[in-house]
């Protein structure tokens, strides 16, 4: 009896030193970090996540606690897609694109992407298969410095579609400096020596997301900016101007590229331009980016901008004021609905305020901004960090594909429904 006593407790103190060496081992060589943000597992929440989307959207007080609670757990079907070898088929149905066009009118009017992106692969996926159909053209730069791992799964999805392809050159993008320019620069040459035909040119980043169907999008254009070009902007106000008549030099402190300014002031525009300040995002027409490419004046202007502050809110409004240019607007103010953005400084005023959180005085939207969100009559809406609040996307993708599956004028394929008809989608019908 004592002899059996004995082998249980040998058999325990093994059990506990084995366990004691497991956490010891498991602590001493944690594992590396993810490359994507991991979300949190997913709460109940009655049919998730459709009735609380549309509950959010409704603006209901009850849907936003509810919403701190419900989490979209993490993007582990786009990652698996992308990371796991396949075929294109298994990719483009998996991941619900639009194989088809959906319109006679959206089939005969091609619309030229140009999406910078650098890191949140999973939104990316999101924008790119919201904006997608096989008679648009997309061109995707990929920032020189993003992950290897990044870069793949991205090339393994660009593969996969005829009309999608990587910028044949890059940039290390950096944040108010001229390689944000340069980048769109770049995929215009790409897009304008494609075999695809296009009407018009839109700039994302992979901080955007359509609030619009592409049928929508081609119906503004058309109605209201029809052969001209849409460059939000006006004169250089007086408090803009230090940035354009100072130079400003790269630093790259700890890794991260950015512009800076200096004391040294530069010369004036070339060509006696008049310098204008506007929006960084447009919509340009295919002759006036031939007519960016060719005519001296946009080359000067573009060599001169090589060292001021976010040449971006300068180049294509400043051009697009010229009389002379193809789809010019010299008398255009701030007129076009290219980008809802809740601007600090608007507080108040042109909106309610921001309901997730500012950065660089421009608000990454929460939950409580979707009813503003599907309100606007922009085309584009920025900014969005999944990272931080996946919901907001999530529901703003369910309601746009609704849209645009709603708006078909040809047989619907099964795949390209995220999911089965449930409560949202009914109250969307209505």
């Amino acid at each position: 009896m004592s002899q059996l006593r004995a082998t249980k407790s040998g058999l325990m103190v093994c059990t506990v030193i084995c366990i004691f060496i497991f956490l010891y081992l498991r602590n001493l060589s944690p594992a590396e970090p993810e490359e994507e943000p991991v979300y949190p597992e997913v709460v109940e929440c009655g049919f998730y996540p459709d009735e609380l989307c549309s509950a959010l959207f409704e603006g209901k007080g009850a849907a936003l606690q509810i919403a701190k609670f419900c989490k979209i757990p993490h993007k582990s079907k786009i990652h698996a897609h992308l990371h796991t070898p396949g075929n294109c088929s298994r990719i483009s149905h998996g991941l619900h694109f639009i194989t088809r066009p959906l319109s006679a009118e959206e089939g005969n009017f091609s619309l030229a992407y140009i999406i910078t992106i650098h890191e949140e692969l999973a939104m990316f996926v999101q924008l790119l298969r919201a904006i997608y159909v096989p008679q648009n053209i997309y061109c995707i730069h990929v920032d020189e410095k993003a992950p290897k791992k990044f870069k793949t799964a991205v090339q393994t999805l660009v593969n996969c579609f005829e009309n999608v392809f990587i910028s044949s050159k890059r940039e290390k993008v950096s944040y108010a400096g001229f390689t944000r320019l340069q980048a769109d620069i770049n995929c215009m040459k790409d897009l304008v020596h494609s075999k695809f035909q296009w009407n018009y040119v839109i700039n994302l980043c992979g901080q955007d997301f359509p609030i619009k169907t592409n049928k929508e999008i081609i119906h503004y254009i058309r109605s209201k900016w029809n052969d001209k070009n849409i460059t939000p902007g006006v004169i250089q106000p007086p408090h803009i101007k230090s940035k354009t008549s100072q130079s400003h030099f790269k630093s790259s402190p700890k890794g991260n590229t950015y512009a800076s300014p200096n004391k040294r002031f530069k010369d004036k525009p070339p060509h006696n331009l008049t310098i204008y300040f506007g929006s960084a995002y447009y919509v340009l027409t295919r002759k006036f980016v031939e007519f960016i490419l060719t005519d001296i004046r946009a080359k000067d202007m573009l060599q001169w901008s090589k060292d001021i502050h976010s040449p971006e809110q300068h180049y294509w409004v400043t051009l697009n004021r010229l009389k002379d240019a193809p789809g010019a607007t010299p008398n255009a103010g701030w007129e076009g609905d290219v980008r809802a953005i809740k601007w600090k400084s608007e507080e108040g005023n042109v909106h309610d305020g921001c309901k997730g959180h500012y950065i660089e005085d421009i608000c990454v939207y929460g939950p409580g901004d979707l009813p503003w969100l599907i309100q606007s009559p922009s085309l584009f809406a920025n900014k969005f960090e999944p990272s931080t609040d996946p919901l907001v996307v999530t529901c703003l993708e369910q309601r746009h594909r609704l849209q645009v599956l709603r708006q078909a004028e040809v047989p619907i394929e099964p795949h390209w429904h995220f999911q089965q008809q449930s409560h949202f989608s009914m109250r969307l019908h209505r």
